[in-house]
């Protein structure tokens, strides 16, 4: 943990969140998906609706406790947070179509790679924490990072993730002793006295690859927001805690959202001009929060009326069946 003069992360306050993330993960776990299963449409509205409502009262509680000015900075931060993770969706969804993953086990998989991404989070954004108190002036560095990144992701955002070309992916088919089969909600399997990795291991270890790129930008981009770690921690694990819901509720309707890549890219250069012109300039965090939900805002309105989001995509997973078979072996 990281603490300093203008954290409102007491180590009361941090032990009580962790404690609630533990406990919400464990009934979820250990409770409501004691068996695979698909998630059907009522349960993702709930589910969704508790993590969404959860934050917005953990932000309640931020402003009766440290004000309005820490207040908006984590329910800017969240906003980016779920923003971003929204654009995963479609990765996740890439992934379990390359692999063959069922809908009754994709539950299983971003349980735990959402598990992992919690810790690789934390990892980050300490160590982002650390670097910024001890070299304020890393916080440029993180601008034109974030600047370069939004340009990227504008230039490239039909280009989409491969799993079958990713060096990662070929890495892990290859070293690997892998089965083509999936056999139930099980990683690994014995096959006499070898141990072979399941599709589902592979898409698991996908998934948490996959989360390391978009962590990367992320967590520079809510450093934008909130130097307190505190505020940056909690406001990005909220989001991620409510992917999986959001994913079973959006995957029929991602492919509308087809605006949503020109949304973040404008947001992330935003965000990377804010941190550039900090020395200069201060942008309240109010105008900051009306800027960000304007532009994210008008990619969903966007994509809403334009006529070929609407028209169903044959190359787009979730449009049509993805039959992308698991290839173990040489490329």
């Amino acid at each position: 943990m990281i603490m300093g003069p203008d954290t409102i992360g007491t180590p009361g306050l941090w032990a009580g969140f962790l404690a609630l993330v533990v406990g919400m993960l464990a009934l979820d776990l250990g409770i409501f998906q004691r068996r695979p299963h698909a998630v059907g449409w009522r349960e993702a509205i709930a589910w969704s609706a508790a993590w969404v409502g959860l934050a917005l009262l953990f932000n309640v509680g931020i402003y009766a406790w440290f004000g309005p000015q820490r207040a908006l900075e984590f329910l800017t931060g969240y906003l980016i947070e779920k923003a971003l993770s929204v654009d995963n969706l479609f990765v996740f969804l890439v992934i379990f179509g390359y692999f063959g993953i069922p809908a009754a086990l994709q539950h299983r998989v971003l349980f735990w790679g959402i598990l992992g991404a919690l810790m690789m989070r934390a990892a980050a954004i300490v160590g982002g924490g650390v670097l910024l108190q001890t070299f304020h002036w890393t916080i440029y560095l993180f601008g034109a990072f974030l600047v370069l990144t939004g340009v990227r992701l504008w230039r490239t955002r039909h280009d989409g993730f491969h799993p079958e070309t990713h060096p990662a992916v070929r890495l892990l088919i290859r070293v690997l002793p892998v089965t083509a089969q999936l056999h139930g909600a099980r990683f690994m399997v014995r096959q006499g006295a070898r141990r072979l990795v399941t599709p589902l291991l592979l898409a698991l270890i996908t998934v948490e690859v996959a989360d390391v790129a978009f962590a990367v930008d992320s967590i520079p981009a809510i450093f934008a927001i909130s130097s307190d770690p505190f505020i940056v921690f909690t406001s990005n694990i909220f989001a991620i805690l409510g992917l999986r819901a959001l994913y079973f509720l959006l995957a029929g309707g991602l492919v509308r959202l087809r605006y949503l890549s020109e949304g973040l890219a404008a947001v992330m250069v935003f965000v990377g001009a804010k941190m550039l012109v900090s020395g200069f300039v201060a942008v309240p965090i109010g105008v900051s929060l009306g800027v960000i939900a304007l532009l994210l805002g008008t990619s969903v309105v966007a994509s809403r009326f334009s006529d070929r989001a609407i028209r169903p995509n044959p190359s787009v997973p979730g449009e049509s069946e993805v039959a992308v078979g698991l290839d173990t072996g040489p490329p």
